[in-house]
């Protein structure tokens, strides 16, 4: 199986790493150490070797970092892990911090009433985050220090950098050749009078050179830097033993390959101005493009936004990739109607899911760890199952099945919330809210230039005006074949980019009930420009067209609570899964489709 149910956060081992990192502090005569989720290339996924929260903390979510102070260590976390971080940490050494609410800089003050020295490592920082926390600092007698990683220096057994080999990606899938990408992007360059833009990101350097890779679990893409001249030019900076003669050809004589040891050199050879992003760039190529006396300006990673507006051939692809998974759900939800309530396991669900997704003999890798949470784990939002966590399906209860499939033409993820055997009406009642809220952005127009945070109210209507909410964005950004998790879209209070025709995201609201249930059903759609309707004036307006084409559960949903738009939304939504899926299925998988999509 590509998923494993190996219990990897142990809260057992975080102090003596605590009191062993306390050590190196009082040598450097530090007051404390940020331990940040991120790597050096600022990608929201890390390589083993990269873990260093989950290694230092047991925290092992995908969002969050650590104070280790002398003598309080505070484990910032989101409301996505308000839950999870009490059993993966030592409460007795570690403190959970609710973040964003408590800012990093107000909990340094309080700590620290007397000043001190913070160090952090520059490589795993970006420049802004390191800028607005010693402007923050300003007057507080707490000051930053740029060290080596203190985390590694106490890692003792820690896993080798990734060295997973780099293939071409197939140009008819990407849907333009990298060469002319980076002509494009170079164009932009010229036109702002920057010489060169260093990439980071994995993911913007995937889709760049139309290349794929395996240094980072769940997410097909590459270890390395970049560096795009003017000229349309491109030094790639990665092990040179992840790429074969194929992968040269296919870059060709513009794209020059060597090893990221050559990188910093690099940096300091360029004549400048260099665009630098900001916002994912690590502090440390700055640092050294200002000790070379080489003028950097700031600048948005060149390629994030073309990333995130799909070409033709990219929705092509993974619309395609969204039906071969349908089907597979499919597959899966007839297996799971099948079972007779009590008789599986969080576990048997996870495995009978990458089963029926492994028979497409289309599935490159699952796209994130399954999440298969029943009763009260189903209120724990980023629940991972492990052979200690493992819970029967009882009945009464509700699963959140949250997963996906990465295709070589398409990344998927999905969720759907199931009953297992018969469930309460306040269970019913609160998935029937999410619903809404989800159908509300399915349906929705609305004027260019609106960002996300002026749709994710729409999402939380329904369950404001009960009195419920959730402590997560309405959706994020998916790329093609590339991360799942992908900016700069976002369906979420706090994005400020407009959305785009091409952008995919996740319409995704929920619902958690700790200790008792949770609730979550998404599909994934795609910004495109809206049908003209009559008398409409000629503003120009978008809408969401749905990329995933599995039944909602119909038991669930209290029929009474919907409107007349809302009911036909649904009929209309399940007559379409029966289109386009039933012609891909077994025939008893065609046999529970037509009865899940009958109309309410």
């Amino acid at each position: 199986m590509y998923q494993s149910f190996q219990e990897t956060a142990r809260p057992d081992q975080g102090p003596p790493r605590l009191a062993a990192l306390r050590a190196e502090l009082s040598k450097l005569a530090l007051s404390g150490f940020l331990i940040p989720r991120a790597d050096v290339h600022q990608g929201e996924y890390v390589a083993p070797h990269d873990d260093r929260l989950a290694f230092f903390s047991g925290f092992t979510g995908s969002a969050g970092f650590c104070a280790a102070l002398v003598d309080v260590a505070g484990v910032f976390i989101d409301g996505r892990y308000r839950t999870q971080v009490k059993s993966q940490v030592d409460l007795a050494h570690f403190t959970p911090v609710p973040w964003p609410e408590t800012q990093l800089q107000d909990w340094l003050r309080q700590q620290l009433p007397q000043g001190g020295v913070i160090g952090f490592d520059p490589w795993l920082h970006t420049a802004e985050q390191i800028e607005t926390l010693e402007t923050a600092l300003v007057d507080s007698g707490i000051s930053l220090r740029p060290t080596d990683n203190l985390v590694d220096r106490i890692w003792q057994d820690q896993p080798a950098p990734p060295m997973g080999a780099i293939f071409p990606y197939p140009e008819d899938l990407a849907g333009e050749p990298h060469a002319a990408k980076r002509a494009r992007l170079a164009a932009t360059l010229r036109e702002a009078g920057q010489s060169a833009a260093v990439i980071t990101l994995p993911d913007s350097i995937a889709w760049l050179l139309n290349i794929r890779g395996s240094d980072i679990p769940r997410n097909p893409v590459p270890h390395g830097f970049a560096i795009l001249h003017d000229t349309g030019k491109l030094s790639l900076f990665t092990a040179p033993g992840k790429c074969d003669d194929t992968l040269r050809t296919h870059l060709g004589t513009d794209v020059t390959l060597s090893a990221p040891g050559d990188f910093s050199a690099a940096l300091g050879a360029l004549t400048g101005p260099v665009r630098v992003d900001r916002a994912t760039a690590p502090l440390q190529i700055t640092l050294e493009l200002t000790e070379a006396g080489v003028p950097h300006v700031w600048g948005q990673d060149p390629c994030i936004l073309p990333k995130a507006c799909k070409n033709p051939a990219e929705i092509v692809g993974t619309t395609e990739a969204h039906l071969t998974d349908a089907a597979a759900m499919c597959e899966f939800l007839t297996w799971f109607d099948a079972q007779a309530p009590g008789t599986q396991t969080e576990i048997d669900v996870v495995s009978a899911l990458e089963g029926f997704r492994r028979a497409t003999n289309a599935l490159r890798d699952i796209s994130f760890e399954t999440i298969a949470g029943t009763g009260p784990n189903g209120a724990i939002m980023h629940y991972r199952v492990t052979e200690a966590s493992n819970a029967p399906l009882k009945n009464g209860q509700l699963i959140v099945v949250d997963s996906g499939g990465q295709y070589i033409n398409g990344t998927t993820d999905i969720t759907r919330t199931l009953p297992v055997g018969h469930v309460g009406t306040e269970e019913k009642s609160c998935f029937t809210r999410v619903l809404q809220g989800m159908i509300a952005v399915s349906r929705l127009r609305f004027p260019s230039g609106l960002a996300g945070r002026d749709l994710d109210a729409i999402a939380r209507f329904p369950l404001w005006v009960a009195g419920l909410d959730f402590n997560h964005g309405t959706g994020h950004g998916v790329g093609v074949y590339l991360c799942v998790h992908e900016g700069p879209q976002r369906l979420s209070r706090v994005s400020e980019i407009a959305l785009k025709p091409g952008m995919i995201l996740s319409n995704e609201p929920g619902y958690y009930r700790e200790g008792a249930f949770g609730i979550r059903i998404e599909n994934l759609i795609v910004v495109q420009d809206a049908p003209a309707l009559p008398g409409a004036d000629d503003r120009d307006m978008f809408a969401f067209d749905t990329l995933t084409w599995v039944p909602i559960d119909r038991r669930l949903i209290m029929a009474e609570m919907l409107s007349p738009d809302e009911r036909a939304w649904i009929d209309a939504y399940h007559a379409a899964c029966r289109d386009k899926i039933s012609a891909r299925l077994s025939d008893p998988a065609r046999l529970w489709l037509l009865a899940a999509t009958e109309p309410l």
